[in-house]
C-alpha cells in the first residue's frame, strides 16, 4: 500500500463515515474502491470514443463514394446488421 494524505469536504466527511459503517469497511476501502470505479469509467469512456472514431471513419469512406447510380441499393435494416457485424452493438 502507498500512503496517500488528502484533504476532503466535512459533506464527503460524513458521507465516507456512514458508507463505511454501512458496508463494514474502513473508510480507505471505501476510498480505493470510489478510485477503481472511477478509473474503470474513465477507460470505458475512451473505449467509446474509439468506437466513435471508427464509426466516423466508416460514415467518411461511405460518403466518400459519392450517390450511387440508380439510388441506393440497400435497405435501413442491412446497415444496422452491418454495424453490429462490425461492432457488436
Amino acid at each position: 500500500m502507498v500512503r496517500k494524505q488528502i484533504y476532503i469536504e466535512p459533506r464527503q466527511d460524513n458521507s465516507l463515515k456512514k458508507q463505511a459503517h454501512d458496508l463494514g469497511v474502513t473508510e480507505a476501502e471505501v476510498i480505493r474502491r470510489a478510485i477503481d470505479r472511477q478509473m474503470t469509467s474513465v477507460r470505458l469512456s475512451i473505449r467509446d470514443l474509439k468506437a466513435w472514431e471508427r464509426e466516423r471513419a466508416f460514415i467518411t469512406k461511405r460518403m466518400a463514394k459519392g450517390h450511387a447510380p440508380g439510388g441506393r441499393q440497400w435497405k435501413r435494416e442491412d446497415a444496422y446488421e452491418e454495424r453490429l457485424m462490425r461492432y457488436g452493438r
